[in-house]
């Protein structure tokens, strides 16, 4: 919800008028895909392992929704479901096109190659460190871009730009989950990049991400590619800054890391949600 709100306020900042039947189709097709990639993930992570051998998962926040380890799914129907989501999302994306035409087309198969490549082999991109790097397109980049694109008719710069610092924000999401599943990740042969750090020198790069993040808005904003007031974000560095702490505290510590996950998704949350209206009000 929030990567499309971004390409629809970006949208608003330009000075169109939002076409509400298509920016919620929009949302429909942005979120079922997000659905089929998370039903996909939770099938691949049981045929390979890693959420069965999973004893120190975090629920909700990490290893997964269990639904085939609590037998609520056999792994065959969570399987059926995820193509089942995967080609309702196409049927939806199909029907953007009247709007976004080719550059859309181009978008939305990048975005279903991506997601089915993150935890499918032979690519698995979560196995091989490009994890975070796919949260981040599709998250920061696909999803402003293409929403943007089926209200402007065209592509455009802005939705970019405004996403950009999102992208950072969602791959740290992903980042600090892998703390808690590190154990198990590495059992299945996932070589994300805390395990190929290590929980001790991950955090540093949990920071690293961190200051992108806060460091882009204001050079973009200096440079002209946003407005002023998408400088907003930064209301949210003491709830980031809140997650960093007790992460640097407890990152050994599986079940003490709770709130930093906790905290990490309201940031998130909150620092997209910032960003929509601070292009709103640029508007």
């Amino acid at each position: 919800m929030v990567a499309v709100g971004i390409g629809l306020a970006a949208s608003h900042a330009s000075g169109l008028a939002i076409a509400p039947a298509w920016a919620g189709l929009t949302l429909i097709g942005a979120a079922l895909l997000h659905a089929a990639v998370n039903v996909h993930n939770d099938y691949i992570d049981d045929l390979n392992g890693t959420d069965p051998n999973n004893r120190d998962r975090v629920f909700p926040f990490t290893g997964g929704s269990r639904m085939i380890q609590n037998g609520a799914m056999t792994r065959q129907e969570t399987q059926r479901l995820a193509w089942v989501l995967y080609g309702i999302t196409i049927v939806v994306g199909t029907s953007l096109l009247i709007r976004g035409g080719m550059p859309l087309l181009w978008l939305g198969l990048v975005g279903i190659i991506l997601g089915w490549a993150y935890s499918a082999p032979p690519l698995a991109l979560n196995r091989h460190g490009l994890g975070e790097l796919t949260a981040a397109l599709g998250f920061g980049m696909l999803m402003p871009v293409g929403a943007d694109l089926v209200q402007r008719g065209m592509m455009h710069p802005l939705p970019a730009w405004a996403g950009l610092g999102f992208a950072l924000i969602a791959a740290n999401l992903l980042l600090i989950n892998q703390f808690p599943d590190l154990r198990a990740d590495r059992k299945a042969g996932k070589r994300h990049w805390v395990v190929r750090l290590g929980q001790a020198r991950a955090r540093y790069l949990y920071l690293a991400i961190t200051a992108g993040a806060y460091l882009l808005p204001p050079a973009l904003v200096a440079t002209g590619r946003l407005p002023t007031a998408t400088l907003l974000v930064w209301a949210t560095l003491p709830l980031t800054l809140t997650a960093a702490a007790l992460l640097w505290r407890h990152y050994k510590e599986p079940s003490r890391l709770r709130g930093a996950l906790r905290t990490t998704v309201i940031a998130t949350l909150a620092y997209g949600s910032l960003m929509i209206l601070g292009l709103i009000v640029a508007g």
